[in-house]
């Protein structure tokens, strides 16, 4: 077998290999003859017609068949001797394909990138420092406290930050449109969950009035047949309610899952889980800063097969995640192709780092990293066990393990400053989940 090997790319190949007649004539034979004890031909005994009939009627299509597996075999013996790792699929064209002639094709396909990491001494990183404060948590207690409003009914005028309970009924142009109506519909004033213009109109209101009111949907309103248009909502208010803080107190904290210590042991659990999600925003800004370093000092070359897998799993999630009755295939591709790309080209860069810098996920690492996220739920042996007892979860934990160890790595050479900042600014948003673990 002859193979040649040019580069077209930084990352393509154009492999020729020839394959001897010899070899493919006797495959030819050999598959011949054993139709040759199979066929049934009119006029024959199974296995007694004669080969020049057999070749009349078969040897086409079993010069097709050995064709493919020939590629299939020799394309893969030609990589192993030229110790080529291909990142896809190759693209296949026949050269030669005549009866006693050697056999020659020509196989295409895309090799991963070979490079060095470098510039680890040029990025520069910005790592925050924060901790959690008294009022983080009395602000964060507020927070819980107004996710958990308890609404009663009231016999006044309805004010902004009250609930209402409304029937209503939208026309355009005189004419009921659809899923312009509801009945029973609870509506806290001030939400924005309604088109502008719609609650506004509504504050002043009691329990038993009607009115007419005239927003217009946004020009980029989600449904096209009504952005821009003015509606005619008849509104009947049911009902008022105004809002009532929890107190926190007892039955408040057990919404969370607390049921002793009281005040005290409810801000220290609090703060406890406020603490760990300031760790884990700190630790993914830091993450994200060395990674679009990495990715801007080290321009590779991305496979387009690798880029097509990763978008095709990018399609598959997003069906997952949204749901309907969308198929992956339908969606385009365009909309996760720089996402796949900048994903395609991340991976390669980390692992080459692993590679380079000789990184490996020390077993005490993921032991305390599982023992890390055991702490936040009620029975962490039990996670403890899980992780352990699931070899590919672990393989995650260790992958996410392998990622942090790179950062270490680029920031042990890297222009790394300090800064202080206030608990809101690091996580940039509140916590109200950070009581619900």
């Amino acid at each position: 077998m002859q193979v040649s090997v040019e580069s077209t790319s930084a990352i393509e190949r154009r492999m020729t290999i020839g394959v001897p007649a010899e070899r493919f004539e006797s495959e030819v034979n050999k598959r011949l003859q054993r139709t040759a004890k199979q066929a049934k031909i009119p006029g024959f005994r199974p296995g007694k017609a004669p080969m020049s009939i057999i070749r009349q009627r078969y040897e086409e299509g079993v010069r097709q068949d050995v064709m493919g597996d020939l590629i299939n075999s020799t394309f893969y013996e030609a990589l192993t001797a030229e110790k080529i790792n291909p990142a896809g699929a190759p693209s296949i064209e026949a050269k030669t394909f005549e009866k006693d002639k050697d056999f020659e094709y020509v196989a295409t396909f895309e090799v991963y990138p070979e490079f060095e990491v470098a510039g680890l001494e040029t990025i520069e990183v910005e790592r925050l420092q924060a901790e959690v404060a008294d009022s983080d948590v009395d602000n964060m207690l507020d927070i819980l406290r107004k996710q958990n409003t308890r609404f009663t009914d009231v016999d006044r005028a309805a004010e902004n930050g009250d609930q209402i309970n409304i029937d209503f009924v939208g026309k355009i142009d005189g004419e009921v449109f659809a899923g312009g109506s509801a009945q029973g519909v609870p509506l806290v004033l001030g939400s924005g969950n309604m088109i502008p213009g719609f609650e506004e109109p509504l504050i002043g209101c009691k329990a038993g009035d009607e009115k007419i009111i005239t927003p217009t949907f946004p020009e980029n309103y989600q449904n096209l047949d009504l952005a821009g248009k003015q509606a005619e909502f008849s509104v009947k208010i049911n009902a008022v309610q105004a809002p009532e803080l929890p107190e926190l107190d007892d039955e408040f904290f057990t919404l969370f899952g607390h049921t002793e210590g009281g005040l005290e042991g409810f801000r220290a659990e609090v703060a406890k889980n406020m603490g760990r999600e300031l760790k884990a925003a700190l630790k993914g800004k830091v993450k994200t800063q060395v990674f679009d370093a990495l990715l801007e000092t080290n321009k590779i070359e991305v496979p387009k097969a690798q880029i097509e897998n990763e978008i095709n799993r990018l399609r598959t999630q997003a069906v997952q995640q949204f749901g309907g009755n969308v198929k992956p295939e339908q969606l385009p591709a365009d909309m996760f192709a720089a996402q796949a790309e900048r994903r395609v080209a991340l991976g390669l860069i980390v692992a080459q780092m692993i590679k380079q810098f000789d990184i490996k996920a020390e077993e005490d690492v993921v032991r305390s990293t599982i023992e890390d996220m055991a702490s936040a739920y009620q029975d962490p042996q039990q996670v403890i066990d899980w992780y352990n007892q699931n070899e590919e979860q672990l393989e995650e934990v260790r992958a996410s393990v392998l990622e942090d160890q790179v950062v270490e790595t680029v920031l042990a050479k890297a222009k790394v400053t300090d800064k202080k900042v206030s608990y809101e600014e690091a996580v940039n948003t509140a916590a109200p989940q950070a009581a619900k673990d």
